[in-house]
């Protein structure tokens, strides 16, 4: 009979297949070296079926691929896959596994991301990683100068100007020795430095070149940094339904917790991109700062706001408004209303 679903254990060399038939009966259970999958897979299996596969790296590589042969392809959370997950871990049953949780129809899926996506998303990465390596490294400077009684204010545009201070002063105690490593260390940082403005400069082309990204700009609190995060994200946003299943799944929203009749709402779940959270906080933050004294209508929310909850809630709730407003300019290719923004959340 005729396979309708295939359900796919991506690993490094050795893929784990499992396919149904329409009776939801396993017919097809093979073990795939990577090099002749897609092959074995166009043998067995007839375009137009769903293949499944657990939204982790390579799936997007994979999931395009196997569009492009006229497979429709589906991507689920691994979350989402665990509790279909029989017995024992192996991935033989999380292949199958796979392929029952894709026939659920309340199922979520994965969009699947472009390569211009996840270009997008490498260079936000790669910028991540450089500044935990210039924190790491400004705080090692710190370290290592404190025990020479050295000490610069918080931050690296201080430790920044202090280092040459600190070489150039003879008098401060320093050996030759440690003149040398603390030179090397201060190249160190500047070469961070450079490489974090290269990419800072690469974000402010993809916005150029990207019309969704520009109109992210529009929103408040919202930079080339994050707007281009947000495109990367979001794709054309039709992973989701609506704007607030997307501030959901930033971890925006509350979380609860129910049972005997009671519910309770808790503090914000913080599931999802935590570094894309990240940024939408610290943009919300500036923004709830800066609207003091301003009359227009999303300040006047944030000051009505302020007037009974704590600047902290309030940056939050910017945050959700402000992921839910990138949703639909996205999802509706339009452009920011500023009316419409102060509308409250529901």
């Amino acid at each position: 009979m005729e396979i309708i679903r295939v359900g796919v254990d991506l690993a490094k060399n050795v893929f784990q297949l499992h396919g149904v038939n329409a009776h939801e009966k396993p017919i097809w259970r093979r073990s795939l070296r990577r090099a002749q999958w897609l092959q074995q897979l166009q043998c067995r299996v007839a375009p137009g079926a769903e293949i499944g596969m657990e939204a982790c790296a390579g799936a997007h590589h994979w999931g395009r691929r196997l569009e492009a042969l006229g497979y429709r392809v589906k991507l689920i959370a691994p979350q989402f896959v665990k509790p279909y997950v029989k017995s024992n871990k192996s991935d033989r049953n999380d292949a199958e596994a796979i392929c029952e949780a894709m026939s659920r129809p309340s199922m979520r899926f994965v969009e699947l991301k472009s390569v211009e996506q996840q270009d997008i998303q490498a260079v936000h990465r790669v910028r991540a990683e450089l500044i935990k390596q210039r924190t790491a490294k400004v705080n090692q400077i710190r370290g290592l100068v404190g025990e020479y009684g050295l000490v610069a204010p918080q931050g690296v545009s201080h430790v920044r100007k202090a280092v040459p201070q600190w070489l150039e002063d003879a008098s401060n105690g320093l050996s030759d020795r440690f003149r040398r490593l603390l030179a090397g260390l201060a190249e160190d940082l500047r070469r961070l430095e450079q490489r974090i403005e290269e990419l800072d400069e690469e974000t402010g082309s993809i916005v150029r070149e990207t019309p969704a990204a520009r109109r992210l700009l529009a929103l408040r609190g919202v930079g080339p940094t994050t707007a281009t995060a947000l495109v990367a994200a979001l794709g054309s946003g039709g992973s989701f339904a609506r704007g607030r299943e997307f501030a959901v799944a930033m971890g925006l929203t509350p979380k609860h917790h129910g049972t005997g009749g009671k519910e309770r709402i808790l503090g914000i779940s913080k599931r999802g991109d935590a570094y894309l959270r990240q940024l939408l906080v610290h943009g919300a933050r500036s923004a709830v700062r800066a609207a003091s004294g301003k009359d227009d209508p999303l300040s006047r929310w944030i000051q009505g706001l302020l007037a009974h909850k704590h600047s902290n809630v309030v940056t939050v709730a910017l945050a959700n408004k402000t992921a839910r407003m990138a949703w639909a300019l996205i999802r509706h290719d339009v452009d920011y209303d500023a009316e419409l923004a102060a509308h409250p959340i529901h």
